[in-house]
């Protein structure tokens, strides 16, 4: 009897852990299947004016420290600055120009967003959609500005008032 018993309880937490394992295996593929997705870029309306937002409402930055279209943000860089990816060509969402969207090809090997040639990121500090707390810091060795619909840098001019202007211009 107490032989029988034990086998039950070897059964019993063998097939728990053979569910347990299939669960994670099934969670794990959703998981990755949406994080495979296009990524989608939009306009949303902000402090800073009209800026590209990911499809969460994150705003999107350019890094200063970018040349010719490829990524200097890496390694720590990205857990502060994660890139914007896409597993395959990017959509554009209203306001946006599809003409200016791409990708580019990270150290990695994932595929990153790009719009005019800038690569795009989303800053760790921006908890909610709209947030442009990374506007204008200078982090890992250049500058990040968030990213007009013309895709150059929108600039918050330094005031001596209260009110304050925003201007764009073009990234070198």
């Amino acid at each position: 009897m107490r032989e029988l018993r034990m086998r039950r309880t070897v059964i019993l937490v063998t097939l728990a852990a053979m569910m347990g394992t299939i669960g994670f295996l099934a969670a794990g593929a959703l998981a990755g299947s949406a994080a495979r997705s296009n990524a989608t870029v939009s306009l949303r309306s902000t402090k800073l004016g009209m800026i590209l937002v990911s499809s969460k409402g994150r705003t999107l930055y350019l890094f200063r420290k970018d040349t010719n279209g490829r990524s200097a943000c890496t390694s720590s860089c990205a857990t502060y600055w994660p890139p914007l990816v896409s597993q395959g060509k990017p959509t554009a969402g209203a306001g946006v120009k599809a003409s200016l969207l791409g990708t580019t090809k990270r150290s990695n090997g994932s595929l990153q967003v790009t719009y005019n040639k800038h690569p795009l990121y989303t800053f760790k500090l921006d908890t909610k959609a709209g947030q442009v707390n990374g506007e204008g810091s200078s982090n890992f060795g250049a500058k990040w500005y968030a990213v007009s619909a013309a895709g150059a840098a929108v600039v918050k001019a330094a005031t001596t008032t209260t009110t304050g202007t925003t201007t764009t211009t073009p990234y070198p």
